[in-house]
């Protein structure tokens, strides 16, 4: 178990070949009835095996809901979380992306209010939370959103994108499974990689920084270059440590939060198609250097001195003697993933 000082607290489990520490947990929380968050994808995952033959084997029932796309809609939400009260479970399971787990959490959060009858006031998103200790278990497929690790979701609502962000969606416990990522197609790969990068580079230079946010983000840096030949060669043990680099950069965004370089992003994917760490990884590359070139439009309240200290710390964690160096070094993990850059 994890705890931080933000008050987190999070079980961590590290899959096994049989789930044996899936099986304790379950039973340790005296789960009855899972409601199971996937995509289609899940199919091609071990994981599919496992919770396909968990009543056989253990007496306890699944209900699937695969019911959403990427960048989920607030009605499929919606319709998630009537499927989630007819069925009447105990737990709710993500296993998927960023997508997937933020369906979860919202079902999670959203369950227990009035139901959305199709008038303004009692849409989810306008209601008051009401607090719930339903667990949620969030099984990542993807190396990058972090989304496991935060209490953060995303959902659009008439096409506008609407941050949801509530203490009690941080999920309960986390499984870290390095098979799910076996299959992972190597654009999604390089891109996934390239936006847990971008959390843990951004939450350092963020305005909410702080110590404890810069060891998680230091942390996921080193561990994101120590292991990405290894996880670009689809290896076992780079898929398990950037699992592990991925979790630890969201763990600095749910302290820091991200900045301009994932606000900036979005209109990116959405003009261009482009998955989501690709676009942040675009604008970063740029903003990189234009933060280190502009301390006089420092907004941090800590100051201009206090920003240059803080990329020299970043320049270091990067593995870096300068910030010139370490601009370098993010344009060169770009250049040797050979990602597009869209023109208009």
């Amino acid at each position: 178990m994890s705890r931080e000082g933000d008050s987190a607290m999070q079980t961590v489990l590290f899959a096994s070949a049989e789930y044996t520490e899936l099986d304790r947990y379950l039973q340790e929380n005296a789960v009855n009835h899972i409601f199971l968050v996937c995509g289609k994808s899940i199919r091609f995952l071990r994981l599919d095996r496992y919770f396909s033959e968990l009543e056989a084997r253990r007496g306890i029932r699944v209900t699937r809901f695969s019911g959403f796309h990427p960048n989920p809609r607030y009605e499929e939400v919606a319709e998630g979380v009537e499927r989630f009260r007819r069925a009447d479970c105990d737990l709710i399971a993500a296993v998927g992306g960023g997508s997937a787990i933020d369906v979860a959490k919202c079902i999670k959060l959203w369950h227990n209010m009035e139901p959305d009858d199709g008038s303004a006031e009692r849409r989810y998103l306008r209601q008051n939370v009401i607090p719930n200790a339903l667990p949620l278990l969030a099984i990542p497929t993807t190396a990058g959103s972090g989304s496991e690790a935060t209490h953060y979701a995303v959902v659009y609502n008439h096409g506008v994108k609407q941050s949801v962000t509530d203490s009690s969606i941080l999920p309960a416990a986390v499984l870290l499974d390095p098979s799910a990522l076996r299959f992972l197609p190597d654009y999604q790969r390089k891109s996934t990689m390239l936006d847990a990068l971008c959390h843990a580079v951004e939450s350092f230079w963020s305005v909410n920084s702080t110590p404890e946010s810069k060891q998680y983000s230091t942390e996921a840096i080193r561990r994101i270059l120590a292991c990405q030949d290894a996880y670009l060669s689809y290896t076992e043990v780079g898929n398990r440590d950037m699992l592990l680099a991925a979790y630890t950069a969201g763990k600095a965004i749910r302290i820091a939060q991200t900045t301009a370089g994932h606000a900036m992003c979005y209109q990116l994917t959405s003009l261009y198609g482009i998955a989501h760490g690709h676009a942040a990884a675009l604008v970063n590359r740029k903003l990189f250097p234009y933060t280190a070139e502009h301390l006089e439009l420092c907004v941090d309240t800590r100051g201009p001195a206090y920003l240059q200290d803080t990329l020299q710390e970043l320049a270091g964690a990067m593995g870096c003697a300068s910030v010139e160096m370490a601009v370098g070094r993010f344009q060169e993990i770009w250049d040797c993933l050979g990602l597009s850059v869209p023109s208009a």
